[in-house]
């Protein structure tokens, strides 16, 4: 998993790149490039959790950006700026990896 958070950050800085940078177009391809690197780096620190509900907070950090990251990938689809088949494989990675995260959280939440 670490891997993969990292790898979709990496992507998401590809995707950044091509992006224009100046207007509205700039600001919101900040705010993608800040939820889709935040993802895996507050992953890392899940992993570091200092208990269960200390994972499950964290982890819905990680929830909450990958959501986020979907959402300005989508607007960038609807305003014309990408091309969806462009990111189709970013936007399936982001559903795959929110999947985890959240039954991840469940399990937890279960197992406490």
């Amino acid at each position: 998993m670490k891997r993969r958070t990292k790898a979709f950050a990496i992507n998401i800085v590809r995707i950044f790149e091509s992006l224009p940078q100046k207007g509205a177009a700039g600001v919101l391809a900040r705010q993608l490039l800040r939820s889709g690197t935040s993802a895996g780096a507050n992953y890392r620190s899940a992993c570091r959790a200092k208990s269960t509900a200390d994972f499950v907070a964290k982890m819905g950090i990680v929830e909450e950006e990958i959501d986020e990251t979907m959402y300005w990938l989508e607007l960038f689809i609807e305003i014309g700026i990408l091309k969806a088949e462009d990111v189709e494989v970013i936007l399936k990675e982001a559903n795959e990896l929110l999947a985890i995260v959240v039954a991840s959280i469940k399990t937890a939440r279960k197992n406490k």
